[in-house]
């Protein structure tokens, strides 16, 4: 493929964004989300509500729809894109365990001391299944709305009628349990492509990170910062992604998407080791005036990148997308003369710093490489270029993550200290404060309503709670006003169905999105559900009661988010030990590829997974402490210094792989192989003073491919003998290793509390 010269930089001036700008990133983002998986899965589920809720309408009338109606809403919530073996066991649990609450709050609902009971021990069972982390999530809520909307029927006298009830419940639960798995089956296709479009965007973001921080005037701190979260948001992106498009690549669709999944992680690895010797670079005269064109490419791969992840999303055939040009020979002529071999490698291993064009040279060489991946990515998309995934074939089972429900996770939160348990004793109190409170109010309180603001705004941790109860608030007057104009036009109870519909399906869309967004759906949703299963049609609707019960629901959660607290300073030095061991199991696994026996990169993949995940871990729950009172609030520098020095850990790490996996005949492996073990004897020893060593994680968790990278062409520039390189970077790798163990000890000392003398 022809080379592509490299746009001229940006001035200053051209930076600023103009209005077409705005208006065009703003278009570009409504569109990605419009053809997202998130929206794509909301329809799912809208369409889903309809038909159900109407089928069942037409056979048993008002009260029999708006019965299934809960059933079909509590077994939706699980119901995101997930592989296709896996969906049944996924959402099963909801109505498993939703329907007997169902029933049981209908059989108590005249006693009061009962039904306070029933709703605090079913409040702490469902918050214990967060106990199972994202998968837990979903039926935490699926069983506690089954008990607060059960709470807004009408009471019934006699067990035949809560037998019917609960038979509609469980009709609605079963026909969207079937529907739920039917709809993974039809939208496989279409899920896998979007999931790995979102990864290419997400990746694409952290490139324009990147090529920032080539700018001489550049904010270094704050950049890394934002690279961190990019890269957590990346992380979590691809947890979800594996475990869909790696399940049975055996078509050729699904193994060029696998294998477009294998080039993005080897990318993300280059773009790591884009730090590298940046800080030099930046310092040095000769070679700042070169630094723009090498950020320019950084910007055009990553535009590039957006617009093969929008063709995805936009179902555009292997023919219409556009291949990724190629900009090595562009970037060559930008770079100064080739200086003399000698220059190109950093000399003795523990003196000096090598010459700067050496270093510009070699900076030019990652960047390289990310646009190789990403010439690769765009020729697999094409169809141009075929993939090798024959591990995966036959292995696919091994990884994705497992679908069983053990009861291993459960355990490990019972003890005092354990945030999930601290989570349900917090939330069952609020919801028995909240329920005593709503039976002595002045107004006609509906108690349902007070309880579900309290279980959907209080979170496991004070910065979400906060969120959500802002957001809670504003979403819940939006959704009583449009409440209050549907009713006055008298609408019919098919009309409400839908709206119902449309309002879950939407709130599903956007519960991982924009919480306002969801907000306001749900509570259209929600208030229209329990309007229809209280009086049924009529047009009555008490909005200040609703607002005030709301304002109420709200206080409770945030104050009760003070009591028995799981402050993130507690959680953080475990954080930073699984950081460190997953840094020392990473280093061990990625030195050890050098040896001749390492026939599989299989460990290594999944301990450069657990190595990213980790610190993905301990960057969110730094950003968390943000939010908590001063008086809890751990030091941040520590902290800090521990995500910079993991990171440039695992950039050093990175660089090493390359040079093993991609440049192996440039290396001269009777004085690598000796250096590489030394070097790996003494980062163990670093960072074996705080962490034990273990085994690496097992593969079911950590879905990863088995298989060498993409190999691109050599690159001239570099001298044949890369050796010098190698040792320079296992030199650095074990500073950087002591400098990771020095503040990962400090991040794990008792930090005093802010504004109190030490």
């Amino acid at each position: 493929m022809p080379s592509t010269p490299i746009p001229p930089p940006f001035s200053r001036a051209s930076q600023r964004p103009t209005l077409a700008d705005r208006l065009f990133a703003r278009g570009d983002r409504f569109l990605r989300i419009a053809l997202s998986h998130y929206v794509t899965n909301g329809l799912s589920v809208t369409l889903g509500l309809v038909v159900i809720m109407l089928l069942v309408f037409e056979s048993a009338g008002l009260a029999g729809a708006s019965s299934a109606a809960v059933g079909v809403m509590i077994t939706s919530l699980p119901d995101v894109p997930a592989p296709r073996r896996r969906k049944f066991m996924q959402m099963l649990p909801a109505p498993l365990l939703g329907t007997p609450l169902f029933m049981l709050v209908q059989l108590v609902r005249e006693d009061v001391l009962l039904l306070g009971v029933v709703l605090a021990a079913g409040t702490f069972l469902a918050v214990m299944l967060m106990a199972w982390g994202k998968r837990g999530g979903p039926l935490t809520f699926s069983l506690l709305f089954s008990m607060l909307f059960s709470m807004a029927a009408p009471p019934v006298g006699s067990l035949e009628q809560i037998l019917e009830h609960g038979g509609w419940f469980a009709l609605g639960a079963a026909l969207y349990l079937v529907w739920g798995v039917l709809t993974t089956h039809w939208l496989n296709t279409r899920f896998r492509t979007q999931l790995l479009a979102e990864c290419l965007h997400s990746f694409a973001q952290i490139l324009r990170t990147q090529a920032q921080r080539f700018a001489p005037n550049a904010d270094p701190q704050s950049l890394l910062a934002r690279m961190l979260e990019q890269q957590a948001t990346l992380a979590d992106h691809l947890q979800n992604t594996r475990d869909v498009v790696l399940e049975s690549p055996t078509t050729p669709a699904r193994t060029r998407l696998a294998a477009m999944l294998l080039g993005l992680l080897e990318a993300r690895d280059h773009q790591l080791a884009c730090d590298l010797d940046l800080d030099t670079l930046l310092k040095h005269e000769g070679s700042t005036a070169t630094l723009p064109a090498l950020q320019q490419v950084l910007n055009t791969t990553a535009q590039q990148l957006e617009a093969l992840s929008l063709s995805m999303l936009l179902g555009r055939s292997i023919q219409a997308i556009a291949p990724i040009a190629d900009l090595r020979t562009a970037l060559a002529g930008v770079l100064p003369p080739r200086p003399d071999p000698a220059m190109l490698v950093p000399g003795p291993l523990t003196t000096g710093t090598p010459d700067a064009m050496a270093l510009l040279h070699n900076m030019a060489d990652r960047i390289g490489h990310i646009n190789d991946e990403a010439m690769h990515l765009a020729a697999l998309a094409r169809g141009d270029a075929a993939p090798e995934l024959a591990a995966v074939r036959t292995q696919w089972q091994l990884f994705v993550s497992p679908t069983r429900w053990a009861i291993a996770p459960l355990l490990g939160q019972l003890t005092w200290r354990a945030p999930t348990l601290r989570y349900a004793l917090r939330a069952t109190l609020a919801v028995g404060v909240g329920y005593i409170v709503s039976l002595h109010l002045p107004w006609a309180a509906h108690k349902y309503w007070i309880l579900t603001t309290i279980v959907v705004v209080m979170r496991g941790n004070l910065a979400q709670t906060l969120q959500r109860r802002d957001a809670r608030v504003a979403g819940t007057v939006l959704g009583c006003l449009l409440v209050m104009a549907l009713l006055a036009t008298h609408p019919g109870a098919r009309t409400l169905f839908l709206v119902i519909a449309l309002g879950m399906g939407l709130a599903h869309a956007f519960a991982l999105r924009r919480y306002l967004y969801t907000t306001i759906f749900a509570t259209l949703a929600g208030l229209l559900q329990a309007h229809i299963l209280l009086v049924g049609a009529a047009p009555t609707f008490a909005v200040g009661e609703r607002l005030a019960d709301t304002l109420l629901g709200a206080a409770l959660a945030w104050l009760f988010s003070y009591v028995l607290p799981a402050w993130e300073r507690s959680q953080l030095p475990g954080l930073v030990r699984r950081s460190q061991q997953a840094q020392l199991q990473h280093a061990k696994l990625a030195l050890a590829l050098g040896e001749p026996a390492q026939t599989s990169d299989l460990p290594w993949r999944l301990a450069r997974r657990e190595a990213y995940d980790s610190l993905s871990a301990l960057t969110l729950a730094t950003q968390r402490s943000l939010a908590e009172p001063s008086e809890v609030r751990p030091a941040l520098a520590p902290l800090e210094a521990v995500q910079a020095r993991s990171y440039q850990l695992l950039a050093q790490l990175t660089a090493v792989k390359s040079l093993l996996l991609l440049r192996r005949a440039q290396l001269d492996m009777a004085v690598a192989t000796p250096a590489l073990q030394e070097a790996a004897r003494q980062i163990a020893q670093e960072l074996a003073a705080t962490a034990a060593p273990k085994d690496p994680p097992a593969p079911s968790d950590a879905p990863t491919i088995v298989g060498q990278p993409f190999l691109p062409k050599p690159d001239p520039l570099l001298a044949d003998d890369l050796t010098p390189w190698l040792l320079r970077r296992l030199t650095l790798a074990t500073s950087m290793a002591r400098e990771l163990q020095q503040a990962s000890a400090l991040a794990q000392l008792r930090q005093p509390a802010a504004g109190t003398a030490a």
